[in-house]
């Protein structure tokens, strides 16, 4: 079992939602300094205020994560002023809940960039100080969305699915060469933070409870797991999707379990869908 205390732990979109909750864990688990990078500036001071009024160590930094020179000058501050990191949870994402036909060149830049290749850039940046150590443990925010097709987040999908990948295959990698790093993939349904206000589910998907989701992914860190997914039936879907016709399996996926409309009256919240605003509580 490995220990989150005396650890430094770095959360992108920890400033609200299931980020600010599990810093907020790991505070209490012991980590000895929060290094907390969003893009909310009064989230951001809310949030490191809180913090500190509980006495701990806090580092905030105010930064788009899609910029990679904004990432790479933040990585170097962090370096510079908190020390090492220990853990990485790559936790920023947004949605675009809107047919394909209906998006922008912006709207596909805009959710790839947040939700794919930024959790690329913020890891590369950490990863090399934690083979020095030969220690270390990554943790990919992805989606239930990363594992199956949903009608109204065809981007928000793509995104996610190449999150799983690279998540898995940088596991493997490390693995390979025995570095010492850990690396968890978690892919969990909807959760309860506002990101996905007015979607539609029934009691075999439920909703997921923030608290719930964060207890899951904190012991998945101390106990070192590959994988995180929730609720228990989207362990499921990789193995139906690959015995089912696709015609059946849009069946199950559409009819019984409901995913197919779930984003038919998605309103989402205005935070998250505007622009202006790169970096959110991942969903």
């Amino acid at each position: 079992m490995a220990s989150i205390q005396n650890k430094t732990v770095l959360i992108t979109g920890g400033a609200s939602g299931i980020g600010k909750l599990m810093g907020l864990k790991c505070l209490e688990k012991g980590a000895s300094k929060l290094v907390i990078w969003d893009v909310n500036p009064e989230f951001l001071n809310q949030t490191t205020a809180e913090f500190r009024k509980s006495g701990y160590t806090i580092f905030p930094y105010l930064l788009d994560v899609s910029n990679v020179e904004a990432v790479k000058e933040k990585a170097e501050k962090v370096r510079a002023e908190a020390g090492s990191v220990d853990i990485v949870i790559n936790n920023a994402g947004v949605v675009v809940g809107k047919e394909f036909k209906d998006h922008s060149h912006h709207d596909i830049d805009f959710t790839m960039n947040i939700n794919t290749t930024a959790i690329m850039h913020v890891t590369l940046e950490f990863l090399q100080g934690m083979l020095y150590k030969g220690s270390g443990h990554i943790v990919n925010i992805a989606s239930a969305a990363g594992l199956l097709a949903n009608p109204k987040m065809s981007v928000y999908v793509a995104s996610k699915w190449g999150v799983t990948g690279w998540s898995e295959s940088l596991r493997i990698e490390l693995e390979t060469i025995n570095s010492g790093i850990c690396v968890t993939t978690v892919n969990p349904s909807y959760i309860d933070t506002g990101m996905f206000a007015g979607v539609r589910t029934n009691f075999l998907l439920p909703i997921l409870k923030p608290e719930r989701a964060v207890d899951k992914i904190i012991k998945a860190i101390e106990y070192n797991k590959i994988s995180v997914r929730m609720p228990f039936l989207v362990n499921l879907l990789p193995f139906v999707r690959g015995i089912f016709p696709a015609r059946l399996f849009d069946w199950f996926v559409g009819h019984v379990l409901g995913v197919y409309d779930s984003m038919a009256e998605f309103a989402g919240h205005d935070y998250y869908k505007s622009p202006n605003n790169l970096s959110g509580s991942k969903v």
